[in-house]
C-alpha cells in the first residue's frame, strides 16, 4: 500500500489520546480488507469485496522504521470462488467484520481477482506509516 492515510476514526483517537490524555486501547489483532474503490477517510464498506468466500485476514507488522511499519508475514486470502473484481485499495481494520477502519490506501498495483485466484501480500510488501 502506497501513500497510506489514517481514517477519520483513528485520527480522532490519536489526537484525543496525545493532546487530551483520553485513553485509547489498540486492537489486539488488525485485519486487512480489500476494496474495489477507495473507502475514503470515513471507512465506507460499500466497496469492500463482499463475495461469500471473502473474509478479512489478520495481518501482523514489524517494528517501525522512520514512522513506517511493514507486514511481518505473508497474508493470503482464500481462493476466490467467483470474480472479486479489480482490487485497487486496501484497508486495515480493528475487527474481522464491521469494526473501524484504521488506515487505507491505494494498492501499489490494481489486481483483478477472478475465480480460483488467491490474493496474497508477501512479507514486507505492505507499508503503513504516519506521513
Amino acid at each position: 500500500m502506497a501513500n497510506t492515510d489514517l481514517s477519520n476514526y483513528l485520527e480522532g483517537k490519536l489526537i484525543e489520546h496525545v493532546l487530551r490524555h483520553v485513553a485509547y486501547t489498540s486492537p489486539t489483532t488488525v485485519y486487512l480488507a480489500l476494496f474495489t474503490a477507495s473507502p475514503g477517510e470515513a471507512g465506507s464498506l460499500t466497496n469492500e469485496v463482499a463475495n461469500g468466500e471473502y473474509a478479512r485476514q489478520a495481518i501482523t507488522f514489524g517494528a517501525h522504521s522512520d514512522g513506517v511499519c511493514l507486514n511481518s508475514a505473508d497474508v493470503a486470502f482464500p481462493a476466490a470462488v467467483t470474480d472479486w473484481g479489480d482490487i485497487s485499495f486496501v484497508g486495515i481494520f480493528d475487527a474481522a467484520t464491521a469494526g473501524n477502519m484504521l488506515w487505507y490506501g491505494p494498492a501499489t498495483v490494481t489486481i483483478t481477482v477472478s475465480a480460483t485466484d488467491i490474493y496474497k501480500v508477501i512479507t514486507g510488501n505492505l507499508s503503513v506509516g504516519l506521513q
